[in-house]
């Protein structure tokens, strides 16, 4: 049986050797070195993108006929100069001064092109600077020259099934009793601005909206409705990576969509870290080049003989690959049992032909709640200890 037929399931660690790559979008300046001691606010590499192109109607402005009048001799700034936003770039003067048109730049920026075909010019916005900051606490342990550097901690490490919004990092604070609870709005207060929040079974649309309102980073907990995401974003969710969100709140579901109690051995780690610095990022893939939404709580409470030990067992957050067996615990990550847990109880070696009229290796898995299903391989993932 080959190990790639299903998908290496979700880390849920309390030691782990952490590694992550942080990489600029174009070459520019790596500003640590190997070795550096980095905070997750520490900006690692910076570059600079073009600015926004802003098209200036000068023609128009100026009453100018394109077909038969020119816009260069009217211009008061060249190609190349720079521009002050609001500053006059063209003006047109008639009856000694006594009919005075002007036209202003809209930005900061350069002149990039001048057009006496269609009266326009073309302003190019200021630069706009690119960082990239460590993400987690941790060592430089690799540097890409004018890339980017890879970052290492040792922490506890729990992966979620779904998120949404990017990186962020707080205080983790759990406001639910038990993995069964429900987060609703009256239990997310101004104090919670800037934290982590973990809650039980579900999280409501209301109480998203309140941990938007007061200022929390980010929220953990097992299911959420469809329904109440969907309002909360404004849109479905499509098959896309997920995390470029802006909704103020990073969210991690580490079971699935709807009410499900969130596994205890999740709950009960993540409530021994309350007070905690936690990184946590929502990105989401599921389909080819699997992303994991992800918490990250770096272990400054171990002793350097435990860093040299788990070092010695562990080199980065990289998936291994297992070989399913009897009793695996796994999770569906596909609909229509999307989230849902069970165990593997069947291992068929024949190829089954699938509604899709493909032929597939499959699975005969107990669900907790809703009997014995096959499933295509593929579609499920070990949950890993």
């Amino acid at each position: 049986m080959s190990s790639q037929a299903y998908t290496p399931g979700l880390k849920r660690k309390e030691i782990f050797v952490v590694k992550k790559t942080r990489k600029l979008p174009i070459p520019g300046e790596v500003l640590v070195t190997k070795g550096d001691v980095v905070s997750q606010d520490t900006i690692v590499a910076r570059t600079s993108v073009q600015g926004e192109p802003h098209v200036v109607k000068v023609a128009n402005d100026l009453d100018l006929n394109p077909d038969t009048e020119k816009t260069t001799p009217y211009m008061l700034r060249k190609l190349g100069d720079t521009v002050r936003k609001g500053e006059p770039i063209a003006i047109y003067k008639a009856l000694l001064g006594l009919v005075k048109k002007v036209s202003l730049s809209p930005t900061d920026g350069t002149v990039e092109h001048i057009s006496d075909l269609t009266g326009q010019v073309i302003v190019r916005g200021p630069p706009i600077p690119v960082e990239v900051k460590a993400y987690m606490p941790g060592r430089v342990v690799e540097v890409v020259p004018n890339e980017g550097v890879v970052i290492q901690t040792t922490a506890a490490l729990i992966q979620g099934i779904f998120g949404i919004g990017g990186e962020t990092h707080g205080e983790l604070r759990v406001l639910s009793n038990t993995p069964d609870d429900i987060l609703e709005p009256k239990q997310i207060a101004s104090e919670h601005r800037g934290k982590i929040l973990v809650a039980g079974s579900l999280v409501t649309k209301d109480a998203l909206a309140m941990a938007v309102k007061v200022g929390a980073s980010g929220i953990v907990v097992g299911g959420i409705m469809d329904k109440d995401l969907i309002d909360f974003l404004g849109y479905e969710i499509g098959v896309a990576i997920t995390g470029q969100e802006e909704k103020g709140l990073t969210l991690i579901l580490t079971e699935g969509f709807g009410k499900i109690r969130m596994l205890e051995r999740t709950f009960q780690l993540l409530k021994r870290f309350e007070g905690k610095l936690v990184c946590m990022n929502g990105a989401t893939q599921i389909r080819a080049g699997v992303v994991r939404p992800e918490i990250v709580i770096p272990r400054e409470d171990l002793s350097s003989t435990e860093l040299v030990e788990v070092s010695g067992k562990a080199s980065s957050s990289e998936m291994s690959a297992h070989d399913l067996k009897l009793g695996t615990p796994i999770r569906l990550i596909q609909k229509p049992h999307f989230g849902a847990l069970g165990k593997v109880t069947g291992l068929p070696v024949e190829l089954r032909r699938m509604k899709t009229e493909s032929s597939v290796k499959v699975l005969e898995v107990e669900l907790i709640d809703d009997g014995k299903i096959i499933v295509p391989r593929a579609n499920v993932e070990i949950i890993e200890e």
